[in-house]
């Protein structure tokens, strides 16, 4: 069985990127365990957290985790910018980034087809523009088209619509999404390699 610690953002990466992991795993029949190390507090917050995760295991030493999977949004500062500063190896484990540039409700709204099969409406995959909170609004304006009152923002159907997605034609629509997706799947390759 293989360990992955995930450092994310908040509730709606811990959803969405989870599930999008678990997914790819069972696609590559592989068992695997997932560690959240942070699910709360910001893109701040997962920096501090991976951080410090880092630094003690390099003084305490243990048993390394097979992954590390960092998400947090790009926040209009550009996906490369942001992958800057998470590094692609940790020393002892590779590390995949999960940086929806701008927002993760950007990612939720990419394939309208799962979309309508989790809230029996389908959606526009948006254009992608720097506007703090857009996203959201358009998600929930998204399910509200559909007669559902969303609890949580919409990110209660983040499971789900991660299980639903057409892969192909949501990493097509968003250059993030894609290269989470691509690097993701290049590591459990190599995993599934004798």
């Amino acid at each position: 069985m293989r360990e992955i610690a995930l450092f994310v953002e908040d509730y709606a990466h811990r959803q969405f990127v989870g599930a999008l992991v678990e997914r790819l795993a069972r696609e590559h029949g592989i068992d695997l365990r997932l560690d959240w190390r942070n699910a709360l507090g910001g893109h701040g917050k997962v920096a501090r957290e991976f951080a410090r995760y880092l630094r003690d295991f390099e003084r305490q030493g243990g048993h390394p985790p097979d992954l590390i999977v960092v998400a947090t949004d790009a926040n209009c500062g550009g996906l490369s910018a942001r992958e800057r500063e998470f590094p692609d190896s940790a020393g002892f484990t590779p590390v995949v980034r999960a940086i929806p540039d701008p927002h993760v409700e950007r990612w939720l709204l990419l394939d309208g087809a799962a979309f309508r099969s989790v809230v029996g409406r389908g959606c526009e995959a948006p254009d992608q523009k720097c506007d703090r909170g857009r996203y959201k609004r358009l998600l929930v304006e998204a399910i509200r088209a559909a007669g559902i009152a969303p609890s949580l923002g919409g990110v209660e159907f983040a499971e789900d619509i991660a299980r639903e997605m057409d892969l192909p034609r949501a990493a097509r629509a968003d250059r993030s999404f894609r290269r989470f997706v691509d690097t993701l799947r290049d590591v459990f390759q190599t995993w599934r390699r004798p």
